[in-house]
């Protein structure tokens, strides 16, 4: 805890006068990061850093953001999952969810049960991470994957596809499906990344209510499918759950991996991030599209949130499956 405190403590420290050109205030800033203490913004003003010196967000101005911000430190700190680079409005809308459906008074009451209460802090880890996916829920994604996979994979021997920070197994389940009907899941590999032990062991022992089967078929049809989505899955003995069919289960390769922080670990040929980056800042989101350029196969596809910028280093890299559609080709 004694970190905790102390890095607390530097990212709060108080400004001293900066030098008296941009060169000298670089290198003043650089030494700080070194030496652990919070660098100064234009001005004077404290900043938060990351862990690689770039800066993220200003000194709070109210006492809810400052508990934000001690509460983000504190669940790095103490645990190592680091959501300090998202986007802070989607972040306190979040974390303010979990605080009323906890019947906590403030956010710093939150931040001691997540020190204290492995549920709670497994709870937060949730409320933090990409909302969780239904079965066929999005009919553009869909329909865009149909699209792109048998143009991207066809080609490879043993293709591999990265759900990175997949939204729960529904997410998994819905590609591992539509491999199937273009012939291409008994030699795709599906890569499925999640940020948590916890959250890993969910998506492992997950199963479906056979009753909510009836409501996934209608988004099913909406996304274009045919025929009947429980031809891809077996009943339990009771004829209360369904799991996905082991020759399709066996193909999705479960993984705890940190965007964050983690490197690239194989060569895709078709990376999916769409849901992950909405949630993440511009520097996070920087360091991302990074990772990804990494680790795609030439002439492999990646989906986005939104349109590159054309002012993007990595735009020359692609170009768009679709005009005004963030799913791009590598072509470079």
């Amino acid at each position: 805890m004694s970190s905790l405190f102390a890095s607390i403590k530097a990212a709060l420290l108080p400004a001293t006068p900066g030098a008296a050109d941009a060169t000298s205030d670089a290198g003043a800033a650089a030494a700080d990061v070194n030496a652990g203490v919070a660098p100064t913004a234009p001005g004077g003003i404290p900043r938060f850093v990351s862990s690689n010196g770039a800066g993220r967000r200003l000194v709070p101005s109210t006492v809810e953001e400052l508990e934000l911000e001690l509460l983000l430190e504190a669940l790095f700190q103490y645990d190592g999952y680091d959501f300090r680079g998202h986007e802070r409005a989607v972040v306190m809308r979040k974390v303010q969810a979990l605080r009323v459906e906890l019947a906590l008074p403030t956010l710093s009451s939150l931040q001691s049960r997540v020190l204290h209460d492995e549920e709670t802090c497994n709870a937060l880890l949730r409320a933090l991470y990409v909302t969780p996916a239904r079965m066929f829920d999005d009919a553009l994604e869909t329909s865009m994957l149909r699209l792109s996979l048998g143009v991207c994979l066809h080609g490879a021997a043993l293709p591999r596809i990265w759900i990175a920070d997949c939204a729960g197994a529904q997410q998994a389940w819905t590609l591992a499906i539509l491999l199937d009907q273009e012939q291409l899941a008994s030699r795709t590999e599906i890569y499925a990344t999640v940020n948590s032990d916890a959250m890993l062991a969910e998506v492992r022992q997950a199963s479906l209510p056979l009753a909510q089967l009836s409501e996934l078929q209608l988004n099913y049809v909406r996304a274009g499918g045919v025929g009947k989505m429980i031809d891809y899955f077996d009943v339990s003995d009771d004829g209360v759950r369904a799991v996905l069919k082991p020759h399709l289960h066996h193909r999705i390769t479960w993984a705890q991996y940190n965007l964050v922080t983690d490197a690239s670990f194989n060569e895709f040929q078709m990376i999916l991030g769409h849901r992950a980056l909405a949630d993440f800042g511009p520097s996070l989101r920087k360091r991302v599209q990074q990772l990804f350029d990494d680790s795609l196969a030439p002439f492999g596809m990646v989906a986005l949130d939104r349109e590159l910028d054309q002012h993007d280093p990595l735009a020359r890299h692609y170009k768009p499956l679709l005009a005004h559609q963030p799913w791009y080709k590598r072509i470079a």
